[in-house]
Parts: structure tokens; sequence; C-alpha cells
């Protein structure tokens, strides 16, 4: 692995572990910066706390997860209120769909099994698996982390379920002067390449792009030389979605240091 980004400059877009980040790209031979493009994840509890009581009092038909991290923040908040065993029996009486394997996992040490999960850890997989099932009149918990997913809600609004949303966390998007950093290291090709680890840090970069009249600049920057990585599949369809089309990341493991590996990857190809 060492020396594998050796002389290239990745911009870090992701507050999480962003320390780790770096050690990781310096490890292979690369220089990183820290340009967070999301603020901080903050647990907005008493609404978490209502929603979880009304969740446990009259269980769903359908639970669809999105995300194993905001999974675990709910058995965490059910765990203060003292109703831990009270969600668990919830979620058993649920049919379960799941987002990703990160969501499966959360699942399974709880001993729980998702009736339906994505095919390729994508919104349009979990779609894909739940259009087998009739949901007319079902009642649907919807569980996000910190982001709406309008395109899967609209979904299940057009089958006829009544939908509830659960958002453990929520997403504050970054001080200005931070996203006009990042943007600037893109449009002045300082960098070789941005890491983006969520799709919020997509849409809130473009947006600040957008605003100041620079969003075409910067996709043509991002057509070359500077790369777009994403950790996974949701990530990458947000770059995307706002006309970024050459995009890196993992095919399978969707974790932050496979990320700079495939990134390494794409590196040493172009070079050939």
């Amino acid at each position: 692995m060492a020396n594998r980004l050796a002389g290239r400059t990745i911009a870090l877009t992701g507050p999480r572990k962003a320390e780790d980040m770096v050690k990781i790209v310096e490890k292979m031979g690369g220089n990183a910066l820290i340009r967070p493009a999301q603020g901080t994840v903050f647990l907005d509890g008493e609404k978490v706390r209502g929603d979880l009581a009304a969740w446990i009092a009259a269980p769903p038909a359908w639970t669809i997860l999105t995300t194993g991290m905001g999974l675990d923040a709910l058995f965490g908040v059910a765990a203060d209120m003292g109703m831990e065993e009270d969600f668990l029996e919830a979620l058993r009486k649920s049919s379960i769909a799941a987002r990703g394997y990160k969501t499966v996992n959360a699942l399974k040490k709880r001993g729980l099994v998702p009736l339906v999960r994505d095919d390729d850890g994508s919104t349009s997989g979990l779609i894909r698996g739940l259009a087998e099932y009739e949901l007319q009149g079902s009642d649907v918990v919807l569980q996000l982390h910190g982001d709406p997913a309008p395109r899967l809600e609209a979904w299940l609004l057009e089958q006829g379920a009544h939908v509830r949303r659960v958002l453990p966390y929520q997403h504050i998007p970054p001080e200005p002067g931070q996203l006009e950093q990042l943007l600037d290291d893109i449009l002045q090709r300082r960098i070789d390449a941005a890491a983006f680890t969520s799709a919020p840090q997509v849409r809130n970069l473009s947006e600040y792009a957008r605003s100041v009249d620079k969003l075409d600049e910067m996709v043509e920057a991002f057509q070359g030389p500077v790369t777009a990585a994403a950790v996974g599949k949701i990530t990458a369809q947000a770059l995307l979605e706002e006309g970024i089309t050459r995009v890196v990341y993992p095919p399978e493991d969707e974790r932050m240091g496979s990320m700079l590996v495939e990134l390494a990857r794409y590196f040493q190809m172009e070079r050939l």
C-alpha cells in the first residue's frame, strides 16, 4: 500500500474519522487536506424519543431502515428510555427492509433478519426489492439518517403506503468559508482528488458552487484533472446527479479505506 498515492493531494470532505483518513493517505505516500463539506451531526433527542415512543406503541406493518448507524442510535435512545426490549419487540412484529450491508449487520447483531434488502447498496435496489410486495394501505416507518430520501418516500406514497419518517440525526451545513476553501482548491486544481463520504457533503458543496455561479466550473474541474471519489454507490449517485460523471468508488466494500485504495488504483491505471 506504501506510496500508492505518492505525489497526490487528496481533500477529505467528511468530518467523521478525518484524522484516521489523513493517516491512511499519508501511509500511502500522499498529502491530505481536511476540507469539511458537512457540519456536525447531532441527535435531536426530544423529537426522536417521541417518534420512538409512537413506533413502539403502534408497530408498523413495515420498517424500512437505511443506515446501520441510525439504527444503533435508535437503540441507544431506546436504552436511555428504558425501552430497548420494547423497541426490539416492535421490530420483530414488523416486516423489515434494509439498505446497505452495515444496516444488515446492525440487525444481525440483534438477532434480526430483513425480509427485503437492496441488491446493490442503493435506494433503487431497495425499491426493486420492495416492489414485489403489496404496500397499499400499509403503515410504514422509514428510518433516515440526517438527510431526506424524497425518491424512496415518493415511491412509497405512490404505492399507497402511509409513511412515518424517523430521523435520528440531522446534518448541519458547514460554514460558507469552509466550502469556499474546498471549491477554490478544486477550481484552482490544487488537489488531485476530493473524497466524499456522504451524499450531504456533495449537495452542500454543489449548492454553494451554484450560489456563487461556479457549478459549471466545478463540474468541468471534476472531468479532469481533479477526480471525485465516493465511499459508495449512494454518494457516487449524488455526484452523478450534479453532472459529475467521472466518479471513483469501491464496487463492494463501502469503507473509507477501501475508497482510498480504489482511488490509488485509479491513479495507477492513469499512468499506464
